[in-house]
């Protein structure tokens, strides 16, 4: 253990796990039926991602996840989080379901259920099928069906032998850096416009819901938020404005609508010159259908000062004499515990159990010349933020599991392979597997919390 204190004891029930999402880890882009995908799509265009970078066969686990569910065993894991590449299950986004898709999530479900990790599969991980992108995509209003149907597919082939079931991962993002500023896939610059985004995700996941529960599936519903506490820069009332405007855009225009049902009063004012008439009479209910567990992806907070009206009158500035990660984020567990223990005061009995269902960072570890990697920067993280969400739950949050992200290194989004998050290291050239130091890390607080509680 690191940190000068003892490590924080969690309950003999927390779930432990790790996370990884199908277009960052598979690979095999065009084998078995699969269909393209936006990210396909974006990463193949020049300058879009680090150096050109292409998830094809970012780390070949559509051939390796074998190899991979045994170094998952040897960690200790009780769930994994992986996602589902709708364009596996539907190579164009609707119609009939493509078997191979089905066949190769069905094998995953089953190995990890073989070595006594639970499955808890995201729906929508990003990956878009290109198809419904170019008819459109989430700024259409039947793309939710078509997301619900894709779910029932799913839904009455995995139903019986999943464990949780995540609809959206961070809406938020695929708004902000998808469709509103362009630097993710589909690289659409719609600013403010891209609040239709928004609606049609929160409303697909109220109608995923829906399917899941049709199928009476056996795991447990929920979804996963990126959200993070903001602070103004100084006490200028015009510094509150701006950490209020960036709150209300990365936090409360998604959690308000699934928690609350309804959105906050200041979102028109926010979103100026959006198109609010895509809220339908019945959406909010639909949207607020009651949930098993909310998923909550941390990595940093955000310190913001006034801006011009291009960037939604925020910027966002450095924390001082505070440490970074290899992405520049602003390392400050505290904020979690904040962050935590906010969502508990505001939504109060509206929030369901919580899952931590990502928190990690990215560090610009490398082997030694043993092929060792000693990652001790990431033991720090973990550790600080693990005890951060301890503090939370002795405040009274309701946490009941931790997914670390992320198993493996992997394609980063628009930093390509430049970004390493893995408790194991990948080779990309030779696909060579090595656990870090932090994997043994990890495996040690597992393991302690299996023997205090004389598991």
């Amino acid at each position: 253990m690191t940190g000068s204190e003892q490590f924080p004891q969690f309950p003999p029930d927390f779930v432990w796990g790790v996370a990884t999402a199908s277009y960052q880890i598979e690979g095999a882009v065009d084998e078995d039926g699969r269909g393209p995908s936006i990210w396909d799509t974006f990463s193949h265009l020049p300058g879009k991602t680090h150096n050109g970078d292409t998830g094809d066969v970012a780390d070949d686990h559509y051939h390796r996840y074998a190899e991979d569910f045994d170094l998952m065993a040897g960690l200790g894991v009780d769930s994994y989080r992986f996602s589902i590449a709708w364009p596996r299950i539907q190579p164009t986004g609707d119609g009939p379901a493509n078997p191979a898709g089905l066949d190769f999530y069905d094998r995953l479900v089953d190995t990890m259920l073989a070595k006594g990790i639970t499955p808890a599969a995201t729906l929508y991980h990003w990956d878009l099928p290109q198809a419904l992108e170019d008819k459109g995509g989430w700024m259409q209003r039947d793309i939710p069906q078509r997301f619900a149907e894709y779910t029932a597919i799913v839904a009455e082939r995995l139903g019986d032998r999943v464990g949780y079931w995540i609809t959206l991962n961070e809406p938020f993002v695929v708004t902000a850096f998808g469709y509103a500023l362009g630097t993710h896939a589909p690289g659409h610059r719609l600013l403010a416009g891209a609040f239709p985004i928004a609606h049609h995700q929160l409303l697909g996941h109220g109608l995923a819901i829906d399917a899941l529960r049709a199928a009476r599936v056996s795991g447990k519903l929920g979804v996963t938020n990126a959200m993070a506490p903001v602070h103004p820069a100084t006490d200028d009332p015009a510094d509150h404005t701006a950490a209020h405007i960036l709150d209300l855009l990365h936090n409360r225009t998604y959690a308000d609508p699934l928690l609350l049902g309804r959105y906050p009063d200041d979102v028109p004012a926010v979103y100026r010159g959006a198109d609010l008439s895509v809220i339908k009479d019945g959406d909010l209910d639909k949207i607020s259908t009651p949930l098993d567990f909310y998923g909550l992806n941390f990595y940093n907070p955000h310190r913001v000062r006034a801006s011009g009206p291009e960037n939604f009158g925020h910027e966002i500035v450095e924390y001082p004499g505070v440490t970074t990660t290899a992405m520049g984020w602003p390392v400050v567990p505290e904020a979690f515990t904040e962050l935590l223990t906010g969502l508990n005061e505001r939504y109060g009995e509206k929030l369901p159990p919580v899952y931590i269902t990502e928190n990690g960072a990215a560090y610009d570890d490398k082997p030694d010349a043993d092929g060792r990697v000693q990652d001790d920067d990431r033991i720090a993280y973990l550790d600080s933020h693990l005890r951060a969400v301890h503090a939370a739950m002795a405040a009274g949050v309701d946490v009941r599991g931790y997914f670390c992200w992320s198993f493996l290194d992997n394609f980063e989004w628009a930093e390509g392979y430049a970004k390493r998050f893995g408790l194991v290291r990948v080779d990309y050239e030779t696909q060579e597997r090595t656990p870090k130091a932090s994997y043994d890390w990890f495996r040690s607080v597992i393991a302690r919390t299996r023997d205090a509680h004389g598991e």
